[in-house]
């Protein structure tokens, strides 16, 4: 496990609140549903892992920089707060490996003449759609 996710896992502030939802009397009287709070800029990552997590992470980071997760989709605690800080080191991970460049690649000059060929043809058809004269 990479240094800045352990780091973001021990600095994780967790609460526990009821869940929404069906689940009966479970629901209504036992707080499941977990909510995973991380202070990004505590974490030191380096500007350009900052930038993609917070496009990675969208409306989940608030504006003071605390990323906020949550997770209730289990019935227990423990499974939730698994469910949490996996979802947590998913986001992380992904925020810091930086994006594969494209590799440009090269029409030939017989692509090129067959697309100049197509892009001719379609254009005759679009062109004998217009007004008819008498």
């Amino acid at each position: 496990m990479n240094e800045i996710v352990a780091r973001a896992l021990a600095l994780a502030d967790e609460k526990f609140v009821t869940a929404g939802g069906p689940g009966g009397q479970n629901v209504n009287k036992v707080a499941t549903a977990v909510q995973l709070r991380v202070d990004v800029f505590a974490l030191g990552l380096a500007p350009d892992a900052f930038h993609r997590l917070q496009d990675i992470a969208g409306g989940r980071m608030t504006k003071a920089g605390e990323l906020v997760l949550s997770a209730s989709e289990f019935r227990t605690q423990a499974d939730n707060r698994e469910a949490a800080r996996a979802r947590l080191a998913e986001l992380i991970e992904e925020a810091l490996t930086p994006p594969r460049r494209r590799v440009k690649t090269r029409l030939n000059r017989v692509g090129k003449v067959e697309r100049l060929k197509t892009k001719k043809a379609r254009g005759a058809v679009k062109a004998g759609r217009g007004k008819v004269e008498w």
